[in-house]
């Protein structure tokens, strides 16, 4: 029986941050990965719509060109070579997950790992017929698409007319009639990109907004600005039933069929912990997600939790940090998860980001605020770089102790500045303090600034 320190079930972000991490940190550590180091953000989810909202973009930004000077003959966009620079991309990136795991000298395990029990020195696990030990555990396995019980559904996954984000990035031929059934963020991303590139696109959410969870004025711009790029959206509406050419919706009592030559499911994620064996050592879970504390610990002693599985915020970056904290305290190394500063990002054209409370979550919460708000046309690089086009810069800042709670923006480079908006609300300085920062000029960033004076 091979024994280690750790044993983390999961190569995604979560689990090899963690070994990493953990690995640097003097203990033996064993990895398992069932399918691809990197896991679903690496191999079918952030980094692969990434580069095929990239591609987008581009092509976008030419056949746009008229009003910034920039004319071509004829524009095409190659959906095939689009799909075929993604699996470059993807596995680019995850040959440099394995030489990471490799530097750090942990072991990775191609197998599906079942935890199997208690022992003596531990805990147990078993993969591909071999038996393994190990101090501790890390549970880092994910979340997979939600599947509800749809009339229809099941016998069109099997056949692909329906797919999940996994099935949709690797397909290369292009749909005449795309249905996506939900208006999140997997959906709202992919929904872009193929009406960027031509693609008819119907979105069916049942809520009456798009992009759940978005503060509702950034997310009404979004549905606006989307709709302009010929998005259909039908929502307040129930998905009832899939037919073989078509996907039949409910509104106010009225079933409507929409024709469909592609339908993508989208209605979220659930924590991947069926088969797991979660069970044999007593492991707690609700709502079908691991039970962990802020230093990502489950109700068993020596054994933790990160990322998805545990269904607390489903974002690569979150996973990323609860790694972290989860080692440091295997390490002894004193850390806490926080989760209210979590940036969250939506890489539709135009860009949504943000952090902290939103007007709608700060007033559930019976928490006192203000609103400051700016145009984005206040930043000079916006109004350079776009061509009558608007954003919104958003914050709120706590009564009384004028603290920074959230921030959301809707705009060029909105990716790339929320990361300076989490920094002013884990800082907790005041807003006095916050207006002292430099900012460089030109930047789109600079709205941050201008919105803190207004």
């Amino acid at each position: 029986m091979t024994k280690h320190d750790l044993i983390i079930i999961g190569g995604g972000p979560a689990g090899y941050l963690a070994a990493d991490r953990a690995a640097h940190g003097g203990l033996s550590v064993l990895l398992f990965e069932k399918r691809a180091l990197g896991g679903v953000c690496l191999n079918e989810g952030c980094m692969p719509t990434k580069t095929l909202l990239n591609s987008a973009k581009l092509y976008d930004g030419v056949l746009n060109g008229k009003a910034f000077g920039v004319t071509a003959a004829s524009v095409n966009i190659d959906h095939g070579a689009v799909i075929d620079r993604k699996n470059k991309v993807v596995k680019l990136l995850v040959a440099g997950v394995g030489a990471k795991m490799k530097a750090a000298k942990v072991t990775v395990v191609k197998e599906t790992a079942v935890i199997t029990g208690k022992s003596a020195d531990g805990f147990t696990v078993q993969a591909g017929g071999e038996t393994y030990e190990a101090t501790r555990l890390l549970i880092a396995a994910g979340s997979e698409a939600a599947v509800p019980p749809i009339p229809g559904l099941s016998e069109a996954m099997q056949n692909g007319f329906v797919m999940t984000n996994r099935e949709i990035l690797d397909r290369k031929t292009l749909p005449q009639n795309l249905v996506v059934i939900g208006g999140g963020v997997i959906g709202l991303e992919m929904a872009a990109y193929f009406a960027m590139i031509g693609v008819k696109v119907v979105v069916i959410e049942m809520l009456d907004k798009i992009a759940n969870g978005t503060d509702a004025e950034i997310a009404a711009m979004l549905l606006a600005d989307l709709q302009k790029r010929s998005v259909d959206f039908r929502l307040g509406c129930r998905v009832t039933k899939i037919n073989r050419d078509s996907v039949e919706y409910e509104k106010s009592g009225e079933t409507i069929s929409v024709p469909a030559d592609a339908v993508l499911l989208s209605i979220g994620r659930r924590p991947s912990v069926e088969g797991l064996g979660i069970e044999s050592i007593g492991i707690h879970t609700e709502k079908n997600a691991v039970i962990t504390d802020d230093h990502l610990r489950t109700n068993i002693p020596n054994v933790y939790a990160a990322g998805d599985v545990n269904g607390k915020i489903m974002l690569a970056h979150t996973a990323y940090r609860e790694a972290e904290v989860a080692v440091h305290h295997m390490l002894g190394r004193r850390d806490w998860m926080r989760y209210d500063a979590i940036p969250s990002v939506i890489y539709t054209l135009p860009e949504v980001a943000c952090v902290g409370e939103s007007e709608e979550s700060a007033t559930e919460k019976g928490i006192a605020f203000i609103v400051k708000k700016l145009s984005m046309r206040y930043s000079g690089r916006f109004v350079a770089e776009t061509d009558r086009a608007d954003g919104l810069c958003k914050l709120l800042f706590e009564t009384g102790t004028n603290r920074m709670i959230g921030a959301h923006l809707i705009g060029s480079y909105a990716s790339e500045t929320i990361y300076g908006a989490a920094m002013m609300i884990e800082s907790r300085w005041p807003i006095e303090d916050l207006r002292e920062i430099v900012f460089p000029h030109p930047t789109v960033s600079e709205i941050i600034r201008e919105t803190l004076f207004v």
